[in-house]
C-alpha cells in the first residue's frame, strides 16, 4: 500500500482511532508509530496530523474513549438494581467486563505514559469514571449500607479489588478458560469483599 495513498474514508479521526486500537492489540501502546497507524488506516503518512499533534495525543484519545465507555458501562450495569449495595456490586462486575471487552483501551488507559496536563480531556474522563465509583459508595453510605465518612478510602479499596482482577485477566494470569469464568470469579470476590467493606472502621 503506497504511503501517499489519498484519504478515502468518511471519518478520518475514527478511522485513525480504529487503526490505532488494532495496532495496539499487536504491539502494545508503546510500540507503534503514527506512520504505521496511517498505513493501516489507508491514508497518507501526514493525515494523522490533521487531528493529532503526535502519538501521545492519539493515545490520549484512545484512553479518553475508554474512560467514557467504562463510565457508561458502570452506570448501565447499576441502573436496574434496587439497592445501593447491588449498584456497587454490579458496577464492579462491569469494570472487569469492560477490561475483558476492551483490553486495548484498558491497557492504554492505565499503562500508557499519557500526560494529564497536556491532555485535559483524557484527565477529565478518567476523573469522571472514578467519580462514578465514588458516587456508588456515597449512595451506600446514605442508605447505611457502608459506614459514614469520607467516601474516598472505601472507593480506593473497591477500585483496587476490581482493577487487580481486571489487570490479571487482561494479562492472562488467571487459570480460567473463558471470560465467563473470570466474571464468575469477579462476582465471588466482590461478594466476599463487600461485607468486610461494610464493617470497616
Amino acid at each position: 500500500m503506497p504511503e501517499d495513498r489519498p484519504y478515502h474514508h468518511g471519518n478520518l479521526r475514527e478511522a485513525l482511532l480504529d487503526a490505532a486500537i488494532r495496532l495496539i492489540a499487536k504491539v502494545g501502546p508503546a510500540g507503534f508509530t503514527l506512520r504505521e497507524v496511517a498505513r493501516r488506516a489507508g491514508v497518507s503518512h501526514n493525515a494523522p496530523y490533521r487531528h493529532f499533534r503526535d502519538k501521545d495525543e492519539l493515545l490520549a484519545a484512545v484512553g479518553t474513549q475508554g474512560f467514557r465507555e467504562l463510565k457508561q458501562a458502570m452506570l448501565r450495569a447499576a441502573e436496574s438494581q434496587t439497592t445501593s449495595l447491588d449498584r456497587l456490586r454490579r458496577s464492579g462486575r462491569a469494570y472487569v467486563s469492560f477490561a475483558l471487552r476492551r483490553p486495548e483501551h484498558f491497557t492504554v488507559m492505565f499503562d500508557a505514559p499519557i500526560s494529564k496536563a497536556a491532555n485535559p480531556e483524557y484527565n477529565e474522563a478518567g476523573q469522571q469514571a472514578f467519580a462514578t465509583l465514588v458516587s456508588f459508595i456515597e449512595m451506600c453510605q446514605r442508605e447505611g449500607r457502608l459506614p459514614p465518612g469520607d467516601p474516598l478510602p472505601p472507593a480506593l479499596v473497591a477500585w483496587s479489588l476490581v482493577h487487580g482482577i481486571a489487570k490479571l485477566a487482561v494479562a492472562g494470569r488467571f487459570p480460567f478458560r473463558s471470560k465467563a469464568d473470570v466474571l464468575k470469579f469477579a462476582e465471588r470476590a466482590i461478594d466476599g469483599f463487600l461485607p468486610a467493606l461494610a464493617h470497616a472502621e
